[in-house]
Protein backbone atom coordinates (compact mmCIF):
# COMPACT_ATOMS: atom_id res chain seq x y z
CA UNK A 1 0.00 0.00 0.00
CA UNK A 2 1.41 3.36 -1.00
CA UNK A 3 2.64 5.69 1.72
CA UNK A 4 1.14 9.16 1.51
CA UNK A 5 3.11 11.80 3.39
CA UNK A 6 1.49 14.85 4.94
CA UNK A 7 4.20 17.46 4.15
CA UNK A 8 3.13 17.48 0.49
CA UNK A 9 -0.19 18.98 1.55
CA UNK A 10 -0.72 21.93 3.86
CA UNK A 11 2.31 24.15 3.91
CA UNK A 12 0.95 26.05 6.92
CA UNK A 13 1.11 23.01 9.18
CA UNK A 14 3.99 22.57 11.58
CA UNK A 15 4.45 18.79 11.33
CA UNK A 16 6.54 16.92 13.87
CA UNK A 17 7.30 13.36 12.86
CA UNK A 18 7.16 11.24 16.01
CA UNK A 19 6.60 7.61 14.90
CA UNK A 20 4.59 5.36 17.18
CA UNK A 21 5.31 1.64 17.29
CA UNK A 22 1.62 0.94 17.81
CA UNK A 23 0.28 0.11 14.35
CA UNK A 24 -0.22 -2.73 11.89
CA UNK A 25 -1.46 -3.46 8.40
CA UNK A 26 -5.01 -2.62 7.41
CA UNK A 27 -6.92 -5.88 7.26
CA UNK A 28 -8.12 -7.27 3.93
CA UNK A 29 -6.17 -4.50 2.14
CA UNK A 30 -8.80 -1.99 3.25
CA UNK A 31 -8.48 1.68 2.38
CA UNK A 32 -9.47 4.42 4.82
CA UNK A 33 -12.91 5.87 4.17
CA UNK A 34 -13.70 7.21 7.66
CA UNK A 35 -12.02 9.86 9.80
CA UNK A 36 -12.53 9.61 13.56
CA UNK A 37 -12.10 12.69 15.76
CA UNK A 38 -10.99 12.15 19.38
CA UNK A 39 -9.84 14.19 22.32
CA UNK A 40 -6.97 13.06 24.50
CA UNK A 41 -8.51 13.77 27.95
CA UNK A 42 -4.97 14.39 29.18
CA UNK A 43 -3.14 17.34 30.72
CA UNK A 44 -0.98 18.15 27.68
CA UNK A 45 -0.13 17.13 24.14
CA UNK A 46 3.29 15.93 25.32
CA UNK A 47 1.68 13.56 27.81
CA UNK A 48 -0.68 12.29 25.13
CA UNK A 49 2.17 11.80 22.68
CA UNK A 50 4.06 9.70 25.20
CA UNK A 51 1.01 7.51 25.75
CA UNK A 52 0.31 7.11 22.04
CA UNK A 53 3.92 6.10 21.41
CA UNK A 54 4.30 3.75 24.37
CA UNK A 55 4.17 0.11 23.24
CA UNK A 56 2.72 -0.90 26.61
CA UNK A 57 -0.44 1.18 26.07
CA UNK A 58 -1.29 -0.51 22.74
CA UNK A 59 -3.04 2.65 21.55
CA UNK A 60 -2.16 5.16 18.85
CA UNK A 61 -3.60 7.51 16.26
CA UNK A 62 -2.39 8.75 12.93
CA UNK A 63 -2.14 12.34 14.16
CA UNK A 64 -2.14 14.31 17.37
CA UNK A 65 -2.80 18.06 17.25
CA UNK A 66 -1.41 20.12 20.13
CA UNK A 67 -3.08 23.14 21.68
CA UNK A 68 -0.69 25.46 19.79
CA UNK A 69 -1.50 23.83 16.43
CA UNK A 70 1.57 21.62 16.12
CA UNK A 71 0.74 18.34 14.37
CA UNK A 72 2.45 15.17 15.55
CA UNK A 73 2.52 12.61 12.73
CA UNK A 74 2.48 9.29 14.58
CA UNK A 75 1.36 6.59 12.15
CA UNK A 76 1.48 6.59 8.36
CA UNK A 77 -1.99 7.06 6.87
CA UNK A 78 -1.67 3.81 4.92
CA UNK A 79 -1.25 1.82 8.14
CA UNK A 80 -3.76 0.70 10.77
CA UNK A 81 -3.50 2.79 13.93
CA UNK A 82 -5.12 1.57 17.16
CA UNK A 83 -7.53 4.35 18.09
CA UNK A 84 -11.14 3.29 17.58
CA UNK A 85 -11.45 0.18 19.74
CA UNK A 86 -14.71 -1.73 19.93
CA UNK A 87 -17.48 -0.10 17.93
CA UNK A 88 -18.98 0.25 14.48
CA UNK A 89 -20.23 2.71 11.90
CA UNK A 90 -22.84 1.33 9.54
CA UNK A 91 -21.63 -2.13 8.57
CA UNK A 92 -17.99 -1.34 9.38
CA UNK A 93 -17.03 -3.22 12.53
CA UNK A 94 -13.23 -3.04 12.19
CA UNK A 95 -13.15 0.73 12.23
CA UNK A 96 -9.38 0.83 12.72
CA UNK A 97 -8.83 -0.84 9.34
CA UNK A 98 -11.14 1.63 7.59
CA UNK A 99 -10.25 4.89 9.29
CA UNK A 100 -7.75 7.63 10.03
CA UNK A 101 -7.68 8.74 13.66
CA UNK A 102 -7.00 12.30 14.81
CA UNK A 103 -6.41 13.02 18.49
CA UNK A 104 -6.97 16.59 19.72
CA UNK A 105 -5.12 17.79 22.81
CA UNK A 106 -8.00 18.71 25.11
CA UNK A 107 -8.99 17.77 28.64
CA UNK A 108 -12.64 17.24 27.70
CA UNK A 109 -13.82 20.25 29.69
CA UNK A 110 -12.12 23.23 28.03
CA UNK A 111 -12.79 24.94 24.69
CA UNK A 112 -10.68 23.76 21.77
CA UNK A 113 -8.02 26.36 21.00
CA UNK A 114 -8.21 28.45 17.82
CA UNK A 115 -4.74 27.26 16.74
CA UNK A 116 -5.76 23.62 17.18
CA UNK A 117 -8.94 24.10 15.15
CA UNK A 118 -7.07 25.93 12.38
CA UNK A 119 -4.59 23.06 12.14
CA UNK A 120 -7.37 20.48 12.19
CA UNK A 121 -9.11 22.14 9.25
CA UNK A 122 -5.97 22.10 7.13
CA UNK A 123 -5.00 18.56 8.10
CA UNK A 124 -8.51 17.23 7.60
CA UNK A 125 -8.88 18.90 4.22
CA UNK A 126 -5.76 17.13 2.99
CA UNK A 127 -6.88 13.74 4.30
CA UNK A 128 -10.32 13.96 2.66
CA UNK A 129 -8.72 14.92 -0.64
CA UNK A 130 -6.01 12.26 -0.58
CA UNK A 131 -8.40 9.41 0.15
CA UNK A 132 -11.60 10.75 -1.49
CA UNK A 133 -13.50 10.57 1.82
CA UNK A 134 -16.89 12.35 1.84
CA UNK A 135 -17.58 14.84 4.61
CA UNK A 136 -20.32 12.73 6.22
CA UNK A 137 -17.74 10.07 7.05
CA UNK A 138 -15.93 12.41 9.42
CA UNK A 139 -17.34 11.18 12.72
CA UNK A 140 -16.87 11.41 16.45
CA UNK A 141 -15.38 8.62 18.54
CA UNK A 142 -18.67 8.75 20.44
CA UNK A 143 -20.59 8.10 17.21
CA UNK A 144 -19.02 4.68 16.71
CA UNK A 145 -18.99 3.72 20.40
CA UNK A 146 -22.11 5.18 22.11
CA UNK A 147 -22.07 4.66 25.84
CA UNK A 148 -18.38 3.74 25.81
CA UNK A 149 -16.83 6.95 24.50
CA UNK A 150 -17.86 10.61 24.70
CA UNK A 151 -15.11 12.35 22.74
CA UNK A 152 -14.65 14.86 21.23
CA UNK A 153 -17.53 15.95 23.43
CA UNK A 154 -20.10 18.71 23.64
CA UNK A 155 -17.60 21.58 23.30
CA UNK A 156 -16.26 20.52 19.91
CA UNK A 157 -17.39 22.82 17.08
CA UNK A 158 -18.85 20.49 14.44
CA UNK A 159 -20.67 23.38 12.79
CA UNK A 160 -17.36 25.09 12.05
CA UNK A 161 -16.14 22.01 10.17
CA UNK A 162 -19.46 21.74 8.35
CA UNK A 163 -19.26 25.35 7.15
CA UNK A 164 -16.01 24.55 5.35
CA UNK A 165 -17.20 21.22 3.92
CA UNK A 166 -15.12 19.10 6.30
CA UNK A 167 -18.07 17.55 8.14
CA UNK A 168 -21.85 17.71 7.88
CA UNK A 169 -24.65 19.39 9.78
CA UNK A 170 -28.29 18.24 9.61
CA UNK A 171 -31.18 19.97 7.93
CA UNK A 172 -34.55 19.16 9.43
CA UNK A 173 -37.09 16.94 7.73
CA UNK A 174 -40.61 16.27 8.95
CA UNK A 175 -40.71 13.28 11.29
CA UNK A 176 -41.85 12.05 14.69
CA UNK A 177 -39.97 10.61 17.69
CA UNK A 178 -41.17 7.11 16.78
CA UNK A 179 -38.87 7.18 13.74
CA UNK A 180 -35.82 8.53 15.55
CA UNK A 181 -33.82 5.36 16.19
CA UNK A 182 -34.50 3.88 12.76
CA UNK A 183 -33.21 7.08 11.20
CA UNK A 184 -30.12 6.99 13.41
CA UNK A 185 -29.40 3.49 12.12
CA UNK A 186 -29.78 4.65 8.53
CA UNK A 187 -27.29 7.43 9.23
CA UNK A 188 -24.77 5.04 10.78
CA UNK A 189 -25.38 4.49 14.50
CA UNK A 190 -25.44 0.82 15.48
CA UNK A 191 -28.81 -0.69 16.38
CA UNK A 192 -26.93 -3.12 18.67
CA UNK A 193 -26.41 -0.32 21.19
CA UNK A 194 -29.21 0.52 23.62
CA UNK A 195 -31.35 3.55 22.84
CA UNK A 196 -30.24 5.87 25.66
CA UNK A 197 -26.53 5.87 24.72
CA UNK A 198 -27.40 6.42 21.05
CA UNK A 199 -29.53 9.44 21.96
CA UNK A 200 -26.73 10.81 24.13
CA UNK A 201 -24.10 10.40 21.38
CA UNK A 202 -26.38 12.01 18.80
CA UNK A 203 -27.01 14.97 21.09
CA UNK A 204 -23.36 15.39 22.04
CA UNK A 205 -22.70 16.08 18.39
CA UNK A 206 -25.85 17.72 17.04
CA UNK A 207 -27.76 19.12 20.08
CA UNK A 208 -25.22 19.53 22.90
CA UNK A 209 -27.58 21.75 24.92
CA UNK A 210 -30.54 19.31 24.87
CA UNK A 211 -31.72 16.84 27.49
CA UNK A 212 -34.78 14.76 28.31
CA UNK A 213 -36.50 12.13 26.15
CA UNK A 214 -36.44 12.13 22.37
CA UNK A 215 -38.46 15.04 21.04
CA UNK A 216 -39.63 16.26 17.65
CA UNK A 217 -36.49 18.35 17.06
CA UNK A 218 -34.30 15.27 17.57
CA UNK A 219 -36.54 13.32 15.21
CA UNK A 220 -36.51 15.94 12.48
CA UNK A 221 -32.72 16.33 12.64
CA UNK A 222 -32.23 12.55 12.50
CA UNK A 223 -34.65 12.28 9.58
CA UNK A 224 -32.68 14.93 7.71
CA UNK A 225 -29.43 13.04 8.30
CA UNK A 226 -30.95 9.74 7.17
CA UNK A 227 -32.39 11.28 4.01
CA UNK A 228 -29.26 13.15 2.94
CA UNK A 229 -26.47 10.94 4.30
CA UNK A 230 -27.46 7.25 4.49
CA UNK A 231 -24.36 5.43 5.67
CA UNK A 232 -24.28 2.98 2.77
CA UNK A 233 -24.48 5.47 -0.10
CA UNK A 234 -20.69 5.50 -0.60
CA UNK A 235 -20.21 1.84 0.28
CA UNK A 236 -16.85 0.42 -0.73
CA UNK A 237 -16.18 -3.20 -1.52
CA UNK A 238 -12.60 -3.16 -0.14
Amino acid sequence: MESREIPSVGAQLNVIHHPSPNFGERKNKALPDIVVIHYTAMTSADAACRALCNPETEVSAHYLIAENGDVFALVDEAKRAWHAGVGSWGDVTDVNSRSIGIELANDGLSPFSAALMDALEELLGGILTRWAIPAERVIAHSDLAPGRKIDPGRRFDWQRLARTGLAIWPETQSSTPENFYADLETFGYSADVEEAPRLESFRQRFRPWADGPVDRVDAELAAGLAARFPVDRHKRTS
